[in-house]
């Protein structure tokens, strides 16, 4: 069982560490605080790293230290659980951490579903001792942990943090391209450098911006930094205010979003600022980082510019760059064959794979059902969104003229559109609302529910898709097109991009017939039904209330009273299996006796205490001084315990008068 052990943290009191059976040569993870600052860390010496911390002076005037361990921790589980440990605690706001995020990295190891209910289970704890605020699931779901700086990286965004790092050290590019797919964790990256280059000794004076192009998302991003110790929100800036200094670095996150001079709010501001800087009318925002930086690294995807107004990419192909590239999938838990799956779609080939394990994907007949379905997985999940192409007018814009009440009709369904486009997501009334592409793009969801609106169709006779200019109501996304080629590609970014935002699943709702028949039969809907496993929710043990049953020993030897001096252990049980009344204890089964009744060696059994006992029931039997577990039955008029097993060797047993039934198997458990 894990456990957690305080120690005051001065110099007269680390004997006590030494002391303590898990003070030294034994892997541990460990929280040093002083109620407003953190350190957190693992060592396989706890007793000689709390006094080298000492011998810091940001560490020293911290006060307790909170040692975690468990009998069967390793060193892999310890690395693990001190990484989620910095990024929930991080995120949970309590405190203010000390810690530096160079090295957090995802890997894996033997049992690691088990060491992760071991952590949940530790993070209650410490929700108990009030070391920490909030429960795991509600900060899964905050900007804090999604956006943070302390995220656990994968394997390729570590290795291009690495380089990156190394690269700006030679001085031998000074501009670096990080393309990627939806989900492969752009903007992750993108904080995680930031905060680890101001850590850094070689590059912690660099005068460094992180540029975000959507106000939204800056928004978002700009109250995590304001959370984080040496960062601060001003950082985080749009591409107008480049101009305003000039930077040894901009990190610029969602680069495809970056403007040019057409289909633009302000030309007159932006003609000012390409003045400013010696520009023609030409000049576009990546010239403006170009000409306010030494250095710039740019989180890029091509397929991702949803309008004319977005700097082309042919412009960042002129630039001399250096090229890193992410693949694995970080956002969807389909994984990178979901992303190719619609890529597939939107592209006219036939997907080669249409259905998900772990993913809950569905295609509806009726909106009404969709949009009730997303409302039902926000309950359950939250962050759960109804989004769709602009294919509506906004009627209920603030001072539109409009007195209609509502904005999207269909078929008798009447929906409204964001009420803000300021961090639309986590807004209160965003679940009774339709969110647009400029709301969602950047953001990560549970579930999302896209709407693909009457402005896109299919074209069976010429095998294409088609898109009506008439029907597509985003006035600077469609203004100076006459290619209809391009709009179309720009309406296929935004459906690719909408229906890669969910974490755990997809529902889809198609307007136009046509393009709903296409859709059905490319992704074989039959197949899909089949294939798909129900979803199961998986709640994870800290959620559920829990109660402790003492482990008393095994069957057959041992004697299973409830006294402390038997208890070996206790062992935490969910409290819905308790029936009221009854008194329970743990028995850990030996031999193949009643193998076939689903009782195998090794087995906790959880069995309620009773002296009487039905034909049939599974029963613990006290046998003199030694204790079986069998069925009970009666033969002659006298009792009789019968094995249920494959291995012949085991015989009926006739009990003594003096034995007697202890209790009744209720069932084999899974440790909590």
């Amino acid at each position: 069982m894990s456990e957690i052990k305080t120690f005051p943290f001065n110099k007269e009191d680390f004997n006590q560490i030494r002391e303590y059976k898990f003070g030294h040569n034994w892997p541990v993870v460990y929280i040093i605080e002083d109620k407003n600052e953190v350190y957190i860390g693992q060592t396989v010496n706890a007793y000689y790293r709390s006094k080298q911390h000492f011998e810091n002076p940001d560490r020293s005037k911290l006060k307790e230290i909170h040692i975690i361990t468990d009998e069967e921790f390793n060193v892999s589980a310890a690395l693990d659980i001190e990484s989620w440990l910095i990024q929930y605690i991080s995120a949970d706001g309590k405190f203010i951490l000390q810690n530096g995020n160079g090295g957090l990295k995802n890997h894996n190891y033997y049992d690691r579903v088990k060491y992760k209910t071991k952590f949940e289970l530790a993070w209650e704890n410490l929700r108990e001792m009030g070391l920490v605020k909030n429960t795991l699931e509600d900060l899964k779901n905050s900007d804090l942990f999604k956006y943070s700086p302390y995220k656990s990286l994968t394997e390729d965004q570590f290795l291009v943090a690495k380089q990156i790092f190394k690269d700006i050290q030679k001085n031998e590019y000074n501009t670096f391209v990080v393309n990627g797919k939806p989900g492969t964790g752009k903007t992750i990256l993108a904080t995680y450098l930031f905060k680890y280059l101001k850590e850094k000794d070689e590059t912690k004076n660099l005068k460094i911006g992180l540029v975000v192009p959507m106000a939204s998302l800056r928004k978002t991003i700009g109250k995590v930094f304001s959370k984080i110790k040496g960062l601060k929100s001003s950082m985080v800036i749009g591409p107008n205010d480049v101009v305003k200094e000039q930077y040894d670095l901009l990190i610029v996150d969602e680069s495809h979003r970056l403007q040019r001079r057409k289909g633009i709010m302000g030309y007159g501001s932006f003609d000012q600022v390409n003045k400013k800087l010696g520009l023609d009318n030409s000049g576009n925002q990546l010239d403006w980082i170009m000409k306010s930086s030494k250095h710039q690294i740019f989180f890029y995807d091509e397929n991702q510019s949803i309008k004319p107004a977005d700097v082309r990419p042919e412009d960042f192909r002129k630039l001399n760059t250096k090229k890193y590239e992410l693949n694995s999938q970080m956002r969807v838990e389909a994984g990178e064959e979901y992303i190719k799956f619609i890529e597939d779609i939107f592209d006219l080939k036939t997907p080669k794979q249409n259905s998900f394990k772990n993913y809950d994907f569905k295609i509806y007949d009726d909106a009404d059902k969709m949009v009730s379905s997303i409302k039902e997985k926000d309950k359950k999940h939250k962050l759960a969104r109804v989004v769709a192409g602009y294919a509506w007018p906004w009627h209920t814009k603030p001072g539109s003229r409009s007195t209609q009440k509502h904005d999207i009709e269909i078929n008798g369904l009447k929906l409204i559109w964001n009420s803000t486009a300021q961090d639309w997501v986590n807004s209160p009334n965003a679940i009774n609302e339709v969110g647009c592409i400029h709301t969602v793009q950047g953001y990560d969801l549970n579930y999302v529910g896209v709407i693909i609106g009457p402005e896109f169709s299919y074209d069976f006779e010429n095998k294409k898709f088609k898109v009506d200019k008439e029907k597509y109501f985003d006035t600077n996304g469609r203004n100076g097109i006459t290619d209809p080629n391009e709009l179309e590609r720009y309406v296929i970014n935004i459906y690719k991009t909408l229906l890669t935002r969910g974490i755990k699943g997809t529902y889809l709702y198609v307007c136009d017939e046509n393009l709903r028949k296409y859709l059905k039969e490319k992704i074989n809907t039959e197949s899909l039904i089949k294939e798909i496993i129900k979803e199961k929710e998986q709640i994870s043990p800290y959620s559920k209330e829990i109660i402790g049953i003492p482990l008393v020993g095994s069957a057959p030897c041992g004697e299973p009273f409830l006294g402390e001096t038997n208890t070996e252990e206790v062992i935490m049980v969910e409290k819905s299996k308790i029936r009221p009344g009854f008194n329970y204890f743990i028995l850990r089964a030996i031999g193949d006796s009643m193998n076939k009744a689903g009782i195998n060696d090794g087995d906790l059994v959880l069995c309620r205490q009773q002296l009487k006992a039905d034909t049939g029931d599974r029963v613990v039997a006290l046998l003199g001084d030694n204790v079986t577990i069998k069925i009970y039955d009666k033969k002659d008029g006298r009792r009789i315990l019968l094995p249920k097993s494959t291995n012949i060797i085991h015989k009926p047993i006739i009990p003594n008068e003096n034995d007697s039934v202890q209790g009744i198997v209720q069932e084999v458990i899974k440790i909590i």
